[in-house]
C-alpha cells in the first residue's frame, strides 16, 4: 500500500525569501499543479485555509527542504499538514542524477522534493515535532554557543588591537572576558589615561569590582604607574584607540547577553523532566548538561538503539569501499552542533570519570590521536547514556564499574594500577 494513499494531496515546496514555488499532486492522478506563494504571514494563512476548504480538512503531505526555514514554522500551526523534510544535499544530488546539465529552476525543486519523497517513502519520515519546551531549549543552548564563539573572535580582535599601543593592559588582567577587564578599558583606553589617575582612584575603581586581593591590586597599580608607552606615534594610537573602545563596549554587550541566555537555559532545564537523568553526569555542568538533554530530546521512539542515534549525530564513522579499496571517515552530513556537544562533553568526562580516563588512557598508548581516542570513547558513552535515557534512570560511575568488574573489563584492570 502506497504510504501517501491517505493523503488527500501532496505538495512539493521550494521556499525561497519572498516567494515559495508549489508542486501539487493528487494521490490517485498523474497531473501536477503548479503555483507560486508569498511569503508573507497572510498570504501562508490564507493558502492553508484554502486547502483545508479543498480537501475538506484531510491530511496533506508537505515536502519541503530543511527544519530551519521560515515557512516551516508557518506550517506548524495547520494540524492537517504533515511535513516530511528532506536534506538540501540530498535534493541538491538528486536533482544532478537526473539532470546532469545541471539545469536549476524552482518549479523543477519543487516537483523533484515531491517525486523523491515519493519513491523513497522509508528514507524521509514524517516530522513528529517535540515540545516547545524542548525545542525552545535546543535554539537557546545553540544560540548561547553561537555567542560564546562571538564573545572569542571579539576579544581576540580586542587582544590584537590593544598590543599595538596598548599592551601593558593585557598584562594587568588575566582574564579578558570580564566586566573588570570592559570597564578598566573603557575607563582608561589609553596608557596615558591610566597614569593621570589618582592612586585612590585606581583602588577604588578594583574594590567595587570585587577584586579584593591587596596584593593583586598593589601589582597592578605598580604596573600603571611604572609603565613605558609602547608607542608615541598618534597615527597608531588614535584609530587603535577608536577601534578598542567599539570592540570594548560590543564585549560587555555579549558578556551581559550571554548572562541572560544562562539564566533562561538553567530556568528551563530545571522544568524538563529528563533534566535529572542528564545532570549529574560527570563533566556535564550547568553548560553541557542541557545541550546533551536537547541531543536526545524526548521522544523515546525516535532512536530505537544506540546506534541509531550515533548515527544520527555523526559519531559512528562512514566506511566505503570500491574495488579492492575500503577506507573509513566519519560523517560529513550530521547536525554538527549536536555532535560537538557531545564531543565536548566527553572531553570533560576523562578529568571525572575513572572509567572514562582510563578507556583514554589505553587508546592513546595504542597510536590513536586525541581525536580519535575521544571519538572511541564518546560512542562508548552514547550506549551507556542511551540505555539510562530509555529506562529513565541516572547513571552511576559506582554501578558500572561494578557491571565492568563482572564482566572482567580489562578497565577495572587498569584502575586498579
Amino acid at each position: 500500500m502506497n504510504r501517501f494513499s491517505h493523503f488527500a494531496a501532496v505538495i512539493g515546496i521550494d521556499w525561497a525569501d519572498k516567494k515559495h514555488d508549489l508542486c501539487l499532486k493528487l494521490p490517485d492522478s498523474d497531473d501536477l499543479e503548479f503555483s507560486v506563494l508569498t511569503h508573507s504571514a497572510e498570504a501562508i494563512e490564507q493558502w492553508a485555509n484554502g486547502l483545508r476548504v479543498r480537501f475538506g480538512g484531510q491530511s496533506i503531505a508537505i515536502c519541503i527542504e530543511s527544519r530551519k526555514v521560515p515557512v516551516i514554522h508557518a506550517l506548524l500551526k495547520f494540524d492537517f499538514l504533515t511535513l516530511f523534510p528532506v536534506n538540501p544535499q540530498t535534493l541538491c544530488r538528486y536533482r544532478r542524477a537526473l539532470q546532469p546539465s545541471r539545469a536549476k529552476d524552482d518549479p523543477t525543486d519543487a516537483r523533484l522534493l515531491l517525486d523523491l519523497v515519493m519513491r523513497h517513502p522509508d528514507q524521509f519520515p514524517a516530522w513528529e515535532p517535540e515540545s516547545p519546551d524542548i525545542r525552545a531549549l535546543a535554539q537557546l543552548v545553540e544560540m548561547r554557543r553561537t555567542l560564546v564563539a562571538d564573545r572569542v573572535r571579539c576579544t581576540n580582535r580586542l587582544t590584537a588591537a590593544l598590543k599595538l599601543y596598548y599592551p601593558q593592559a593585557l598584562d594587568w588582567f588575566e582574564d579578558k572576558d570580564t566586566m573588570l577587564f570592559c570597564n578598566f578599558i573603557e575607563r582608561w583606553p589609553t596608557l596615558d589615561a591610566a597614569q593621570r589617575a589618582r592612586e585612590s582612584t585606581l583602588r577604588t575603581f578594583f574594590s567595587r569590582h570585587n577584586a579584593r586581593s591587596r596584593a593583586l591590586i598593589d601589582r597592578r597599580i605598580a604596573g600603571i604607574q611604572s609603565a613605558i608607552p609602547l608607542t608615541l606615534d598618534t597615527g597608531v594610537i588614535a584609530p587603535n584607540r577608536l577601534l578598542v573602545e567599539m570592540l570594548i563596549k560590543q564585549l560587555a554587550l555579549l558578556l551581559g547577553q550571554i548572562k541572560r541566555f544562562d539564566a533562561e537555559i538553567a530556568e528551563r532545564f530545571r522544568g524538563m523532566d529528563d533534566a535529572v537523568l542528564f545532570a549529574p553526569l560527570p563533566g556535564a555542568g550547568k553548560q553541557l548538561a542541557p545541550r546533551l538533554l536537547t541531543v536526545f530530546g524526548e521522544d523515546r521512539n525516535r532512536f530505537p538503539s544506540a546506534d541509531n542515534l550515533s548515527c544520527y549525530i555523526g559519531i559512528s564513522p562512514v566506511t566505503e569501499r570500491s574495488g579492492n579499496k575500503s577506507w573509513v571517515h566519519w560523517r560529513y552530513s550530521c547536525p554538527k552542533f549536536l555532535r560537538q556537544s557531545i564531543v565536548e562533553w566527553v572531553n570533560e568526562t576523562i578529568r571525572f570519570s575513572f572509567w572514562a580516563r582510563a578507556f583514554y588512557d589505553r587508546q592513546r598508548e595504542v597510536g590513536k590521536s586525541h581525536q580519535m581516542a575521544i571519538r572511541s570513547l564518546a560512542f562508548k558513552w552514547i550506549r551507556i547514556l542511551w540505555r539510562c535515557w530509555q529506562d529513565r534512570k541516572p547513571y552511576d560511575e559506582a554501578t558500572y564499574l561494578m557491571a565492568l568488574k563482572r564482566k572482567g573489563s580489562p578497565l577495572v584492570q587498569q584502575l586498579g594500577k
